[in-house]
């Protein structure tokens, strides 16, 4: 009895010493508690009945070590090391996907930042892993000719040639006219036949962008003159269609070269020259990135690059559907061949010593690889930031697509899309 009153004059103390606003809530508390343990028995129970009714509703939230995409992505490009080091120590998986190009190591590889690449690969991430265009780190670092990235990741495990039809480093080094890259890998090794999706081969994407340095670089090295992609075309005729008449020379025999040049000019094909002005884009974009890193102002870079979107959309052709496609003129030396399923496919390829030296009718170009604060801040918004790294990949992609003979008129809608993004 005596320890019962003890006790009642604790807990009368204990609620008189609290404040007047907690008094009747503890109390309330206190009195639930003891009809519980009346009703349960269970002094156990209780307790977990009580939490689970006085906790309320639990909402599900992302750990704050999560970043999304976009800002991921931003962190990576810039080279932030401290932050995107914080996130990982913080459980971030290494292969986390930024909202382009791919995963963390993939955009450091684009960018050309090792100290970032040697990062997320100490965390576990994989050299070898694809994005969804199927490229390797490996090639996004041979894309923008960024040596000391490419030969970092290649002692760092990154195959030097790709297994199947797929692009590799040389093929992107070759397209984008990085000659002492594609030496340096030549070198080390890289398969000069190598072959694209497509079937094209370095020396065929040499012959379609005129770079006769290359040209002679991969056929001293052995690359097949007479190679052909999966529309038939081969080097020589690549060539001719794009008049790159000194290469055509270089790559075919005197024999052949003579056949071709008295050979009509459609029967090689139709040309299109749209890449320039992406590659204008590009090199305007990689200004506005420096100007705001540095603090400068931006505007103007800002209003070039729409003015250089807006000449683009003009330049740009018609959708494939709605060109009117020219008769192919054939002559009698020529072979013809259909596909079944697909009208307006017809080809017919002029034959020397049996290899098909030019084509006509084709309705698309054949060639190369397939698939990155305000106007005048310091530091662009997420949303700008976001669209810049879009206009790259787009471009890259773009530029794929056509030396694959591929539509890329919804690439260049995205594109238009993404330079007007970055103008809010």
């Amino acid at each position: 009895m005596v320890n019962q009153n003890r006790a009642t004059r604790h807990r009368a103390a204990a609620v008189a010493s609290l404040p007047a606003r907690y008094r009747l809530e503890d109390l309330v508390k206190h009195f639930v508690k003891q009809l519980l343990r009346q009703l349960l028995g269970s002094p156990g129970r209780v307790l977990l009945l009580t939490v689970v009714l006085l906790a309320g509703p639990v909402r599900a939230q992302l750990p704050p070590s999560v970043p999304d995409p976009i800002t991921f992505g931003y962190a990576v490009e810039r080279g932030d090391l401290r932050t995107v080091t914080r996130w990982l120590d913080q459980g971030l998986d290494p292969e986390y996907q930024a909202a382009q190009v791919g995963t963390g190591l993939m955009v450091a590889a684009w960018h050309g930042r090792i100290e970032m690449m040697a990062l997320f690969v100490e965390r576990g991430a994989d050299v070898r892993r694809t994005n969804r265009n199927g490229e390797q780190a490996l090639q996004l670092a041979a894309w923008g000719g960024h040596r000391e990235a490419v030969n970092w990741l290649l002692e760092h495990g990154a195959p030097l040639d790709r297994q199947g039809n797929n692009w590799g480093a040389l093929h992107y080094a070759v397209f984008n006219g990085h000659q002492t890259l594609a030496e340096e890998l030549i070198a080390r090794g890289a398969n000069v036949n190598a072959r694209s999706p497509n079937l094209s081969t370095p020396l065929i994407l040499a012959a379609r962008e005129g770079r006769d340095g290359m040209a002679r670089l991969l056929l001293e090295a052995g690359a097949n003159p007479k190679s052909q992609n999966d529309w038939g075309d081969t080097p020589l005729t690549i060539a001719m269609r794009y008049d790159h008449l000194r290469l055509a020379k270089m790559i075919s025999s005197p024999e052949e070269f003579e056949i071709a040049v008295k050979a009509p000019k459609e029967s090689f094909g139709e040309a299109h020259r749209s890449a320039a002005v992406p590659s204008e884009i590009d090199e305007i974009l990689k200004e506005i990135r420096a100007a705001e890193a540095e603090g400068r102002p931006s505007e103007a870079l800002h209003k070039k690059l729409q003015a250089t979107a807006n000449a683009l959309r003009r330049a740009s052709p018609p959708p494939l559907a709605a060109r009117q496609m020219p008769r192919p003129y054939v002559p009698p030396s020529m072979v013809i061949t259909a596909r079944r399923g697909r009208p307006g496919a017809e080809r017919a390829q002029l034959m020397v010593d049996g290899q098909p030296a030019g084509q006509a009718g084709a309705s698309t170009a054949a060639g190369g690889p397939a698939g990155a604060g305000g106007k005048a801040a310091n530091r662009p918004s997420s949303e700008q930031s976001a669209a810049a790294a879009q206009v790259s990949d787009l471009l890259r992609q773009i530029r794929l697509a056509e030396a694959q003979g591929q539509p890329a008129d919804e690439l260049r809608q995205q594109l238009y899309q993404a330079v007007a993004r970055m103008q809010k």
